[in-house]
Formats: C-alpha cells, sequence, structure tokens
C-alpha cells in the first residue's frame, strides 16, 4: 500500500517520492495520521476504511477550493485513493507551532476574507460531506432559514431520535426557527463548517492555518458561534475579524441555535451527556 501511494505521490507532483520514514501521528477522532518523508520532502497522510472513500474525496476538494480562494492557510491536498482495502488522503505536511496574539489577529482577519467568497447558487454545497464521522447533507438551497432548519438540526435532531435521543422540544424548536431567524438574511458564504480550537492552529513559522473543513456555503456566524463554543479562541482572533468584517446585530440571538447544530451532532457520535445538554439549549432558544 505504501508503496503504491509513495508512486501516486510521484504522479501527481512530478517530483520522485519514496518513502525513508513512517511514523504514525495524530489523525483525529475518526483517521488514522502519518508522517511520510524521503530526504526532500514529507507528507501528511490519512488513513481509513475504503468505504470512507466519499469523505476523503469530499475534504480534498474543499481543501482545493479553500486553497484556491488564497485568503487562510490550509493544507494543500496532494492526492487521494484507496488502495489494499484503505482510502487514503495524502497532504502537505505543516509544522504546528502554538502562535502569539499577532497571529490569532492575523487568523480573524483572513477568515473574514474567506467569508467574503460567496455563491451564487445558494446555501449548500456542490455534493454531501461529512461533519465528523456524519453525513452533512449541502443541497443548493435559496433560502438560509429553510436550509438550517431542513438540512441542518431537522436532519441531525432525525438521526438522534432513531439513536434512541429524546427531544421533547425538537419538532417545536424546528416549527420557531423561521421566526427565531426572522429578519436575518445573509449572503452564502463559504464557510469551514467545524472551526473549534482542535481545526485552528498557527505554523512555526507564524502562519494561521485551519484544518479539516466540513465546508458549505452558509451564514458565516456559523463559524463565528463554532470558534466560542468549546473554550473560545484567543480575543484577538475577534478583534481582527470584526475589525475586517464586522458581525451583524442580533449574533448573539442566533449563536446557541447555530451551536446546538454541533451538540446534536455529538450526541450522534458520542451519545451520553450530549442528549441533556441538547435539550438545554432547546429550552434557551424558544425562551
Amino acid at each position: 500500500m505504501w508503496k503504491r501511494i509513495a508512486e501516486h505521490i510521484t504522479q501527481t507532483t512530478g517530483q520522485t517520492f519514496a518513502i525513508a520514514h513512517r511514523k504514525s501521528v495524530s489523525g483525529g477522532c475518526i483517521n488514522q495520521g502519518y508522517a511520510i518523508s524521503d530526504p526532500q520532502q514529507t507528507y501528511f497522510v490519512k488513513l481509513n476504511q475504503a468505504s470512507q472513500f466519499a469523505m476523503f474525496e469530499a475534504e480534498a476538494i474543499a481543501l482545493r477550493q479553500q486553497w484556491e480562494t488564497q485568503t487562510i492557510r490550509v493544507p494543500k491536498p496532494i492526492c487521494y485513493g484507496v488502495e489494499a482495502g484503505s482510502t487514503y488522503l495524502v497532504l502537505e505536511w505543516l509544522e504546528l507551532g502554538r502562535g502569539n496574539g499577532a497571529a490569532w489577529e492575523q487568523m480573524g482577519r483572513q477568515l473574514a476574507a474567506m467569508h467574503q467568497v460567496t455563491s451564487e447558487q445558494g446555501f449548500g454545497w456542490q455534493q454531501n460531506n461529512t461533519i465528523g464521522a456524519t453525513p452533512q447533507v449541502n443541497p443548493w438551497t435559496a433560502d438560509w432559514t429553510e436550509f438550517f432548519a431542513v438540512h441542518r438540526i431537522g436532519y441531525q435532531l432525525r438521526l438522534a431520535e432513531r439513536r434512541g435521543g429524546y427531544f421533547p422540544q425538537g419538532q417545536t424548536l424546528l416549527a420557531q426557527i423561521p421566526h427565531i431567524l426572522a429578519g436575518h438574511s445573509p449572503t452564502p458564504a463559504m464557510v469551514h463548517g467545524d472551526l473549534w480550537s482542535g481545526n485552528a492552529s498557527v505554523t512555526k513559522q507564524g502562519e494561521p492555518v485551519i484544518l479539516d473543513p466540513a465546508l458549505y456555503f452558509g451564514d458565516r456566524e456559523v463559524d463565528i458561534a463554532m470558534t466560542e463554543l468549546f473554550g473560545g479562541f484567543p480575543t484577538e482572533f475577534y478583534r481582527g475579524y470584526n475589525q475586517a468584517y464586522p458581525l451583524d446585530a442580533g449574533y448573539k440571538t442566533r449563536k446557541m441555535l447555530y451551536n446546538l447544530y454541533h451538540i446534536l451532532n455529538h450526541f450522534n457520535l458520542f451519545g451520553g451527556s450530549y442528549e441533556s445538554q441538547a435539550n438545554s439549549m432547546i429550552r434557551q432558544i424558544m425562551f
């Protein structure tokens, strides 16, 4: 398998690559990760079962689209495929560091620039992808309220109920979403889709980078909301973002609704206390 991956890298880049060293590294919650290198170059390889080919294909396409905006750094996708019962995705290797306040402020400005990349086709994306390991459906939809109610909250609620979750006010919330979002008409913006702290970093050279997209065109506020869900980003990030592209009035009232999507997804992925957290959020959103 590894020889074929090296050959694929060679074919794609036009530069001969033969693996001299391979080591296991973190690949996230659902994938295996490896660093492979020869004397000149290092690459990051994600592996999963062959049945997950579509997940890696969607990630590669998303990273390519983000890369082409030239707004914020992402790992450049090299190649992907299936070999010996596994699917693989090869990315450029980035040496990550911690980053100072200036780097995080720059990240805010650069994310704002990516959010100004828009779609004339509406909200959604060219294909379905995943949020973690959960399918994420992205049909092109003209109306944001419809898209978010049906294809984000409604979809996750259906999955959660099939999983045995109990959300007694779920359907009532779905009916309330048009009222909650009334008067808010966002532009379809390119969003990362899964922008928590584990998917944002700074290279050792001080360049901001975002990782592991769940890309679609949506309300840009979904990304900002998620940055606040698990502890928040440094204050410099928000300063940089708002200087470049101030948030719309009413963001704070929409933030919890947008983050409910991720808590429902966490219930679908991990179960446990995320059910009670989701129900608590539903009650707070509605009253």
